[in-house]
C-alpha cells in the first residue's frame, strides 16, 4: 500500500502571501527529497537489473508433509476431537493428477498407509492423514517457490509441464497429497496435462530410513528406539511427565509419541494436557535427543543406509545435469515429498542439523548454479529458506567437486546399498 502524504490531508488557514512563501518553501523541500527519492529510484533499479554471476541450471527441493493428524494419541489424557471436517481440501489446492509407480505403472500398494487406515482416533479420522491446515502450508510453499523461482528469477515456465518437473513421494497419502499442494501453489493450478506423482514400492523405497527391508539398518537401529527411552536423563524426565499426566508408568509411551501428538494438538487449536505446558521444552528436547541416538550421526554405516540412495540420486541428477547426460534436457526440477525422519538424517549427513525437529512443511532446497565467467559449478543448500555453509565447503555456493566430496562419504549407489543392507554387524567389525 503506497505511503499516505498527510500533507495533503489537512488545509493550511494563512494569509494569501503566508500562503505563497510556505507552498515555495515546501516545493523545494519536496523537489529536494523528490531527487533523493529518484536517485534511490534508480539505484534499486540499477541493483536490479545487476546479473547475478551465477547461472541456476537445476533445483532440488526435499519436504516435509504439511500438518496431520496424530500417529498415536496419549493414553489416557484429555481427548482431542480429529474430526473429519479438519481433512477437507481447499478449492485452490486441487490439481488434475496420477499416482503410478516409477515406471508411469499403475500405483503400488502402501502397506504403511494400510496400518494407518487400520486404526481411528477420537472424532472418526485416520491416525496420520494430511488435514486443511496441512494443505495451505504445501500451497503456501509453493508460492514461496513461486515467488524465487519464477517472479523474482525467471528460471521455471509458469505453468506445470511434465518435461520441466518431475514429482516423486512416499508412497502414503498424506505426502502425496502434500506433493499435489504444492504443485498447485507453485503453479497456481495452471497445467500442460495431468501431473504424474510418482511413488514406489515399500521395499524398495529409499526415501526414509527403510527398517523393514534394510536388515543390517533395523539389526544397528532398531534396538536404539528402544534403548533410547531408557538413558538415564530421558528415564527419568520420562517417568516425570507421565506421573504429570497421569500415565500408568506401565503404558508404552515415550517422547517421540508424546511430541507428535502435543503438536498435532498445538497446530490445530486442540486442547492439549495442561500439564505438558511446564514439559514442552523438555518434550522437544528429549524427543530430539531420542532421534541423534537412534540415528547414531557418528555412525557411518547408519547414515548410509539411512540417506546413501537417496543422497546418490540427488547426487545423480546434478551429474546428469552437468555432464548433458539426462534423458530430459528440459528438466529444471525435483520434487520429492518426504517425512521429517528423511529430513534429520539427511540435515546431519549435510552437518547442518540444528538439534531442532523439522516443523510441517519445512524443506531442504539444492541448487545447481553454473558461474557466468569460469563456468565452474556450484551447489547452493538451504533449510526453510536459509542458505547453509556445509562442512568442506568453501562458501556457500559451494563448488561441485567439495559438495560431491561431502557427500561421497554417506552416499551409496543401488547395489553397494543392498550389499550393506544384507551384512551382519559381525561383518562389519571383520
Amino acid at each position: 500500500m503506497p505511503a499516505r502524504n498527510e500533507c495533503n490531508s489537512k488545509p493550511v488557514d494563512l494569509t494569501s502571501s503566508l500562503h505563497e512563501t510556505f507552498r515555495c518553501i515546501m516545493w523545494a523541500r519536496v523537489g529536494l527529497l523528490g531527487s533523493v527519492g529518484l536517485g534511490s529510484v534508480f539505484w534499486s533499479q540499477k541493483n536490479k537489473t545487476e546479473v547475478s554471476p551465477y547461472e541456476l541450471k537445476l533445483i532440488q527441493v526435499l519436504f516435509r508433509h504439511g500438518a496431520r493428524t496424530p500417529l498415536k494419541s496419549i493414553p489416557d489424557v484429555l481427548e482431542a476431537q480429529w474430526v473429519p471436517e479438519l481433512l477437507k481440501a481447499p478449492a485452490h489446492t486441487e490439481i488434475d493428477y496420477k499416482v503410478t509407480d516409477l515406471q508411469g505403472g499403475p500405483r503400488p500398494p502402501s502397506p504403511v498407509e494400510e496400518s494407518y487406515r487400520a486404526k481411528i482416533l477420537t472424532g472418526g479420522t485416520y491416525p496420520g492423514q494430511l488435514t486443511t491446515l496441512g494443505m495451505q502450508q504445501l500451497y503456501d510453499l509453493g508460492v514461496k517457490l513461486r515467488k524465487r523461482y519464477i517472479e523474482d528469477v525467471p528460471f521455471l515456465t509458469s505453468s506445470f509441464s511434465p518435461k520441466e518437473v518431475y514429482i516423486r513421494s512416499t508412497n502414503i497419502v498424506r505426502t502425496i497429497e502434500s506433493a499435489k499442494c504444492l504443485v498447485a501453489g507453485l503453479f497456481q493450478q495452471e497445467q500442460a496435462g495431468v501431473v504424474p506423482i510418482l511413488t514406489d514400492k515399500a521395499e524398495n523405497e529409499v526415501l526414509y530410513p527403510n527398517y523393514y527391508e534394510c536388515k543390517l539398518l533395523k539389526q544397528l537401529s532398531g534396538p536404539r528406539w528402544k534403548e533410547s527411552s531408557t538413558l538415564p536423563d530421558i528415564a527419568a524426565d520420562l517417568r516425570s511427565i507421565q506421573s504429570a499426566l497421569g500415565v500408568d508408568p506401565h503404558q508404552h509411551l515415550d517422547f517421540i509419541h508424546i511430541r507428535d501428538d502435543m503438536v498435532a494438538r498445538e497446530t490445530h487449536g486442540l486442547p492439549v494436557p495442561t500439564a505438558l505446558e511446564h514439559w514442552r521444552n523438555t518434550v522437544e528436547k528429549r524427543a530430539v535427543d531420542m532421534m541423534c541416538y537412534i540415528y547414531e550421526p557418528s555412525n557411518r554405516q547408519i547414515v548410509q543406509m539411512c540417506v546413501g540412495p537417496f543422497f546418490n540420486i540427488l547426487l545423480t541428477n546434478i551429474e546428469d545435469k552437468v555432464q548433458g547426460t539426462t534423458s530430459n534436457a528440459d528438466r529444471k526440477l525435483f520434487l520429492y515429498s518426504v517425512h521429517d525422519t528423511t529430513l534429520m538424517p539427511c540435515l546431519m549427513a549435510l552437518g547442518v542439523f540444528d538439534r531442532k525437529w523439522p516443523p510441517y512443511a519445512a524443506d531442504i532446497t539444492l541448487e545447481l548454479h553454473q558461474h557466468r565467467q569460469t563456468k565452474q559449478h556450484y551447489v547452493k543448500v538451504s533449510y526453510i529458506g536459509q542458505d547453509q555453509k556445509l562442512p568442506g565447503c568453501s562458501d556457500v555456493y559451494c563448488p561441485l567437486n567439495e559438495f560431491k566430496e561431502a557427500l561421497a562419504v554417506y552416499s551409496l549407489p543401488e547395489e553397494p546399498y543392498l550389499a550393506l543392507c544384507k551384512s551382519t554387524e559381525d561383518q562389519l567389525k571383520l
